[in-house]
């Protein structure tokens, strides 16, 4: 990469985090991403043996994974060092950076709880080094996925729209029936999860409460690991619940009005935002590639850079990447000094984000003519992992139309 970097106003404890964590993207993640991508069964991928493990183990030994945890300062970084993280992250391989995001999803409840238990989980997690604590965000069942942002408004009080997994209270106890489906992120190594679950089906979404807990307790099954397109090294799968007994503390969040604050406004905010940084990131990784190659490929006697077609192409990817990096960096930071902020601006750039790395990375595929079909080459993993993009947490489509309700 030649053009400058308009990493403005990062702190000087910013920049050498930032780039620490670009060397472990690059050495690290891109290289293992690439080899879990190419494995055929996906269970090969989680094996005890895998190099997945590698890349918790090294990013947990570089002390940034509890960053996000309430209480820990966030490391020392600023709100922008945080958001540049999270872009080399995305950068270095997207999927990746989504399991090593929620794997700290629970945790973050258990550290604002006041229950020595749960606060105990969090700093368990805090001091892991050897990633034997891995978190999920169950939310997706099988009847409900971008439907989610919904939740609370009028029509989502439909009791057609309760989801599938429900908690029953018997005394100070919760009993847990139903399932989380198959595109739970880290769903089939977790050991602990977040979960929504619906309290009063009779209200629809709306009745939904939130829960955190250990995935070991008795009742509970995983399903096998999804087989994907693309994100091949983010693992995701079902999650089964059958009379699963926890008690009253593990509810963190029981005030139904608060959860549908949170899930129809707070959450969906911050996991687009989140999703917003992570693929501008990964826009910017397809746009590097697509200069490289374009300096090193000769055609007609000279590199296919100096060619007008190409040197268009290349502006206009550069451009595209680089309003997605405004936006969502803009995004996130008033979100986090406002909250419970834009929810308009956080699946616009999300939206913004995601289409941009899927398309930029299809024009950079077109540079690379014939080998961007190869895998040979990362381009057309990028591409395969930005499409995905597209869909997860929430489509597109559905955040878009949400968003446009709060203009």
């Amino acid at each position: 990469m030649s053009y400058p970097d308009l990493d403005v106003g990062l702190t000087e404890e910013d920049i050498a985090a930032r780039d620490m964590v670009r060397r472990f993207g690059m050495e690290v993640m891109r290289p293992i991403g690439i080899r879990l991508d190419k494995l055929a069964d996906p269970q090969q991928v989680i094996d005890a043996d895998s190099e997945l493990w590698d890349v918790h183990r090294t990013y947990r030994e570089l002390g940034l994974h509890s960053r996000r945890l309430p209480g820990t300062g966030g490391a020392g970084l600023s709100p922008l060092g945080g958001i540049a993280i999270n872009e080399e992250l995305g950068y270095a391989d997207s999927g990746l950076a989504i399991s090593i995001a929620v794997a700290g999803a629970p945790f973050a409840y258990a550290a604002a709880s006041r229950d020595d238990e749960l606060r105990g989980w969090a700093k368990a997690y805090a001091e892991d080094t050897k990633a034997e604590m891995i978190g999920c965000w169950a939310i997706t069942e099988p009847d409900h996925g971008s439907d989610w942002i919904l939740a609370g408004e009028p029509s989502s009080s439909n009791p057609a729209m309760a989801p599938q997994l429900k908690a029953v209270k018997k005394g100070k106890e919760y009993i847990l029936t139903g399932q989380k489906s198959a595109w739970v992120s880290n769903g089939t190594i977790a050991t602990h999860a977040s979960l929504h679950v619906s309290l009063d089906p009779d209200q629809g979404m709306h009745g939904t409460a939130v829960c955190i807990l250990p995935l070991d307790l008795p009742g509970i099954s995983k399903g096998k690991p999804l087989d994907k397109h693309g994100q091949r090294a983010l693992n995701q799968g079902e999650i089964f619940f059958e009379e699963v007994v926890i008690p009253e503390k593990y509810m963190v969040v029981p005030d139904i009005e608060r959860t549908n604050v949170m899930l129809g406004y707070n959450t969906w905010a911050g996991a687009n935002t989140g999703m917003s940084v992570t693929f501008a990131g990964c826009a910017k990784s397809a746009l590097d590639e697509a200069i490289d190659y374009a300096k090193q490929r000769v055609q007609g006697g000279v590199p296919i850079v100096e060619h007008q077609n190409i040197k268009l192409k290349l502006m206009h990817m550069l451009q595209m990447v680089e309003a997605a990096r405004s936006l969502s960096r803009r995004t996130m930071l008033y979100n986090m000094a406002n909250p419970p902020g834009s929810l308009s601006h956080a699946v616009a750039a999300k939206a913004l984000s995601t289409e941009t790395a899927f398309n930029v990375a299809s024009e950079a595929v077109q540079i690379h003519g014939g080998n961007g079909l190869s895998k040979e080459y990362v381009i057309e993993k990028i591409m395969r992992d930005a499409r995905a993009s597209m869909i997860e947490d929430g489509t597109n489509e559905a955040l878009l139309l949400r968003g446009a309700a709060f203009l």
